[in-house]
């Protein structure tokens, strides 16, 4: 069952940072998602949160804090007929400074965006959830 983090990344205007998937990541080509990246062995989720926003956003750790995490959410869910059992460790960082985002090859855009306005975009599986659990 694949493990992965979803980060919230939220800034001085309370905007939340979405990044839209590329066409060259496994699954969700074309969604819109938090920071998000496989769990690897011997990594704990918060490290795997921060080395994602370091190579997804080009973010220093030193340059975020850690505001909430909350429970790991189990769902199953069907991608292009194919089955996946997924495991996310939701967390939402604060950006300390402001911040110029360089996106890597996984994804196309980014946005900052009001968490209200999540709703309007086609996102991965359980992001909306994820957001509603971490600014609660």
């Amino acid at each position: 069952m694949p493990e992965v983090v979803t980060s919230i990344l939220i800034n001085e205007k309370n905007r939340i940072l979405i990044l839209k998937r590329s066409n060259k990541v496994g699954t969700y080509n074309g969604c819109w998602s938090g920071i998000a990246g496989y769990i690897e062995e011997g990594e704990t989720p918060i490290q795997t949160a921060l080395k994602e926003i370091k190579e997804e956003t080009n973010i220093d750790k030193d340059n975020v804090k850690l505001l909430k995490k909350s429970d790991a959410i189990e769902f199953t869910d069907l991608y292009k007929n194919k089955k996946y059992d997924w495991i996310v460790y939701p967390f939402l960082f604060k950006l300390i400074k402001k911040s110029k985002i360089k996106i890597d090859w996984e994804h196309t855009d980014y946005r900052w965006i009001n968490p209200s306005d999540i709703y309007s975009f086609e996102t991965v599986p359980r992001l909306k959830e994820v957001i509603s659990k971490l600014l609660m």
